[in-house]
């Protein structure tokens, strides 16, 4: 090793060292919270205090420092938080060396972690995982996982994922370089169960107007078109409620409580899974949903098969 290497001190063995527990550290480390570093996790924040308080135990030095409620990384703990990510960027050379591969008894088996933006309806991100979900069981191991996209995002920088789908442009400001690719764009439809889509079927769009609507919340690119289309329409929905579960909403959608709004993407899942008709279109609401990928990552044949619908 040369003498411009900076070296851990002496003491702990790498047979004390716990990966998961490094992995913990340099989460926190990364995002300099330790609430920010459990959210993305899926841990509590006592838990992920514990495993760092065990790394700092096996290697005999502090690796943050409290300031209130703010955590200081250390010196010792910036030199942990380098060798950690080169650690973790060797192991994930050493997949993609191995074509993805997964070990233990999994030879030959594809990985296919993927996060679901928690605005994307599920039927659509189903649909969009088509190719994939068509390889062979054998071939390939899904994970999926449902999330905030900030969350995700998070994930797919420290390569717990492979894949993000969400239905929400990835802002410039984001902390990790990835590449966006268009998988669908389309528009979106009105959706009723049986009796109350008769109620309305005669003189659409106009007959909308005060109709019981099941609404996405604000924070929803889909909920945003519709107030657009709405006051283009003059129309005023008589808002049931509003969901910010896609599933959810569409379940009420199903009991009949309400008009709803999907992307034709899914619409033979919806009519099939919900028993519901298809009222009509939201003409000029558009829905978008991407891909997203760490940008220079390794992608292997199960992700190539669903980035592949951004040719098509």
């Amino acid at each position: 090793m040369s003498s411009s290497t900076p070296q851990l001190p002496h003491g702990p063995s790498l047979s004390e060292l716990n990966l998961h527990h490094l992995r913990s550290f340099w989460f926190v480390a990364r995002e300099s919270s330790l609430t920010r570093g459990a959210e993305l996790l899926g841990v509590t924040p006592s838990t992920l205090s514990a495993q760092v308080s065990a790394l700092e135990r096996a290697l005999a030095t502090p690796l943050f420092r409290r300031h209130g409620n703010r955590l200081e990384i250390t010196r010792q703990g910036i030199l942990v938080q380098r060798y950690a990510s080169e650690i973790f960027g060797l192991s994930e050379r050493l997949l993609e060396a191995l074509g993805g591969r997964e070990g233990n008894g999994e030879r030959g088996r594809v990985r296919l972690a993927v996060g679901i933006s928690d605005t994307l309806p599920i039927l659509s991100a189903y649909t969009l995982l088509g190719p994939a979900l068509a390889l062979p069981a054998e071939e390939v191991r899904v994970v999926l996982r449902v999330g905030t996209q900030a969350s995700l995002l998070g994930a797919l920088g420290s390569r717990i994922l492979d894949l993000l789908l969400t239905d929400v442009p990835i802002p410039p400001t984001a902390p990790v370089r990835v590449e966006s690719y268009a998988l669908d764009t389309g528009p979106v439809l009105l959706f009723a169960a049986p009796a109350l889509a008769r109620s309305l079927g005669d003189g659409f769009p106009a007959s909308l107007d005060g109709a019981p609507f099941l609404l996405h919340t604000e924070n929803s690119a889909l909920r945003a078109g519709l107030d657009r289309w709405f006051a283009r329409e003059g129309i005023r929905p008589f808002v049931a409620a509003e969901v910010e579960d896609v599933a959810l909403l569409q379940l009420l959608g199903k009991d009949g409580r309400g008009v709803f709004a999907a992307p034709a993407l899914a619409e033979a899942a919806i009519v099939e899974q919900y028993g519901v008709e298809v009222l009509g279109r939201a003409e000029g609401v558009r829905q978008s949903f991407q891909g997203v990928v760490l940008s220079r990552a390794h992608v292997n044949r199960a992700v190539e098969a669903v980035l592949r619908r951004s040719e098509s």
